[in-house]
């Protein structure tokens, strides 16, 4: 059986609706990069169902069911009180159901030993439900250039490489790209501004904007990327070598948890 990795929806108005989705790239790349079976997580309601139940018992429950947890990039962003800044006038694009499940999803999954997985707006919440902050735009900080995509141009424009990123030598992602440095796309606007304690760097820009970073310590596969490696995947090297990598540890992780559960029925 292909392991079970969840995907954590935005939660959109669309049309008088509201939806709970991901984009199929994100979709494609779990299924078809990792050979994983992808399953949507919706956010939660629990902002506006005082009935819900408490999110301890909702963690619990997805961890339960999943082997691994992607956290797709989205145009949304992390509300800034989780990290303790306040929101701008006009206020930037939120998503506060995603952010009530994906923030205490991450540390319980880290805490586990599941396998994590986050890009661009995941690699964002990775870093601020770990303790850290953000730059809300960090094309305004002084020193950092402008890594938002080019609105002019197409799709396949808009995710083509345009800067290098410096691979932290000996670190995961050297290992898996076999080279220092790698050539990347870059369409985020936000960006690390305090890391998380106990994270440790994977890559950074040549303006010195961190770039991925991992859990050094955590028991099991994690992995945060502010690019986007799930754009045509099978393209790129690294970013096949990181969605194997992925399903590698989701399947290590459903034969433990079967193990587990065999050994208990035996019992």
């Amino acid at each position: 059986m292909r392991p079970v990795i969840g995907i954590i929806s935005d939660v959109k108005a669309s049309g008088s609706q509201i939806v709970h989705g991901v984009t199929e790239k994100y979709v494609y790349s779990v299924a078809k990069g990792a050979q994983a079976l992808p399953v949507l997580l919706p956010g939660t309601v629990s902002a506006v169902d005082a009935d819900m139940a408490p999110e301890r018992l909702v963690v619990d429950e997805v961890l339960e069911l999943v082997d691994a947890i992607f956290l797709p990039g989205s145009p949304s962003n992390v509300a800034p009180h989780h990290y303790g800044d306040a929101a701008f006038d006009p206020p930037l694009p939120s998503d506060p159901h995603r952010d009530d499940l994906s923030l205490p999803l991450i540390k319980a999954a880290i805490e586990r030993g599941v396998p994590i997985f986050g890009v661009c707006r995941g690699f964002q919440e990775m870093n601020v439900a770990l303790g850290g902050t953000l730059f809300q735009k960090l094309y305004e900080q002084p020193g950092r250039f402008d890594h938002r995509e080019d609105t002019r141009l197409d799709m396949a424009g808009q995710y083509a490489p345009v800067h290098e990123v410096l691979l932290e030598p000996g670190g995961m992602l050297e290992g898996l790209a076999g080279a220092p440095t790698w050539r990347v796309n870059s369409l985020h606007g936000q960006g690390v501004a305090q890391l998380a304690p106990g994270l440790t760097v994977e890559a950074r820009a040549v303006d010195g904007t961190i770039e991925a970073f991992r859990v050094a310590d955590a028991p099991g596969f994690n992995l945060a990327i502010q690019w986007h490696p799930e754009w045509r995947f099978w393209d790129d090297r690294l970013s096949s070598a990181v969605f194997t990598a992925f399903g590698a540890a989701a399947r290590l992780h459903a034969e433990r948890r079967r193990g587990g559960r065999r050994l208990n029925a035996a019992e």
